[in-house]
């Protein structure tokens, strides 16, 4: 069985509309997750610390496509 390993990260925008990071070495590393359940989990919890804060972003990325890009369907190089 594969692991399907989730990255949450997140920090200051340059603009509320963009996904640039203002810093990107002050963005903040949440942590790699086992599955997508725990990672939603402390990406609502971190996205909620910061509702006031309208240029902070979290985001979840998916390190199991990017591990195995053969099974998100990705062209072999």
């Amino acid at each position: 069985m594969s692991q399907l390993l989730h990255l949450v990260y997140g920090g200051e925008l340059v603009s509320s509309d963009s996904t640039e990071f203002r810093d990107p070495a002050a963005i903040h590393v949440v942590g790699i997750f086992p599955n997508y359940a725990s990672a939603y989990s402390a990406w609502k919890a971190h996205a909620q610390k910061t509702v006031d804060q309208a240029q902070t972003r979290y985001f979840i990325a998916h390190l199991h496509r990017l591990h195995d890009p053969q099974a998100a369907g990705a062209r072999p190089d």
